[in-house]
């Protein structure tokens, strides 16, 4: 409002701008989303200088329980826990809370949890639920493009790492014949260098399969606007940022059938195959050539249950709920 004050904000994402991952984007999303009522600023961790413990910051949103795991606890230490959010993101919902202390010891410390999908609070244990919270991230929409009907382009955007699982991507490739009419391009940046390797071969193995590394975040989204279809093989997600983009481009997914998958597509959701299963993948690409030019057919049917979940991820909604957080966090004593 004019001539109201903004009120800070620390944003703990720990991840560097150019990594151009999930959390990155996020932050960076979310620091702009409050810039109307809130002076948000980013940092790696909390605090990164003695200046800090003194700056007037009353509230945290720290994105990873595990990874901001000292930054969470400088701050319960420092300022107390009332006016600290933990944004679970992916790895630290679905493995380090299992396992890792510190991140079961953030968890304890916020005062509000917030997860990325609507499946996310079911891996929380019972006694969390009161405090947790659904913040669909969001993306801007962009117009649906007519399609080639020569052959199906499917898209897969990802890093080249375990979580994302791209050697079922590779697999169900070698699957399928270049005569089948289906053409694959895998964006991603070669993190493990044996995923890499496994990118490189395949893409000389099968003339179908192009790996492209890693692409400008516009160019990717372009791609994916292009596609036929997206293919998204996580075995681990805290609410993809993919497949948003996806469906707000009017481009149908395949994936994987994992919480962080179908707490963003939904239960019901018909282009589904089960992690690791490379054969099922091939199944669904061949099937969905197959009825590319069908009214009824798969991607036909995926884009309109697609269409029904696009106003999950619109930036309003996104805002809304953020700003919804920060006023439950303000509320606390």
């Amino acid at each position: 409002m004019p001539g109201q004050q903004r009120k800070p904000v620390v944003i703990v994402r720990p991840a560097l701008a150019d990594a151009n991952n999930g959390n990155w984007q996020t932050a960076r999303r979310w620091q702009r989303m409050l810039s109307g009522t809130h002076s948000a600023r980013i940092t790696r961790e909390w605090p990164g200088h003695i200046a800090d413990i003194a700056a007037p910051d009353p509230v945290m949103l720290a994105l990873h329980a595990r990874r901001s795991a000292p930054s969470i606890a400088a701050w319960a230490a420092a300022r107390g826990s009332h006016s600290l959010a933990v944004v679970l993101t992916g790895t630290d919902l679905y493995r380090d809370i299992a396992t890792d202390a510190a991140a079961q010891h953030s968890l304890t410390l916020a005062s509000q949890l917030v997860v990325l999908q609507a499946m996310g609070t079911q891996s929380l244990p019972a006694a969390l639920h009161a405090k947790t919270r659904v913040v669909f991230q969001s993306t801007t929409a962009r117009q649906t493009l007519a399609k080639t009907p020569q052959h199906l382009r499917a898209v897969a955007v990802g890093h080249l790492r375990e979580e994302k699982d791209p050697l079922t991507l590779m697999a169900a490739a070698q699957a399928l014949a270049a005569s089948d009419g289906i053409h694959i391009d895998h964006i991603g940046a070669p993190l493990d260098a044996a995923l890499g390797q496994a990118a490189q071969a395949t893409a000389h193995a099968c003339p179908h399969y192009r790996w492209l590394g890693a692409q400008p975040h516009e160019a990717t989204r372009r791609r994916i606007q292009r596609a036929h279809v997206l293919v998204h093989s996580s075995r681990m997600e805290g609410g993809a940022h993919v497949i948003m983009e996806a469906v707000c481009s009017g481009t149908p997914v395949l994936a994987s059938r994992i919480d962080g998958n179908v707490g963003m597509l939904g239960a019901d959701y018909a282009g589904y195959f089960e992690p690791g299963n490379a054969a099922q993948l091939a199944h669904l690409l061949q099937q969905a050539r197959a009825t590319q030019h069908q009214a009824d057919g798969l991607l036909a049917g995926l884009a309109a249950q697609c269409a029904l979940r696009a106003p999950l991820f619109a930036p309003q909604a996104e805002q809304q709920a953020l700003l919804n957080l920060m006023a439950a966090l303000g509320r606390q004593p």
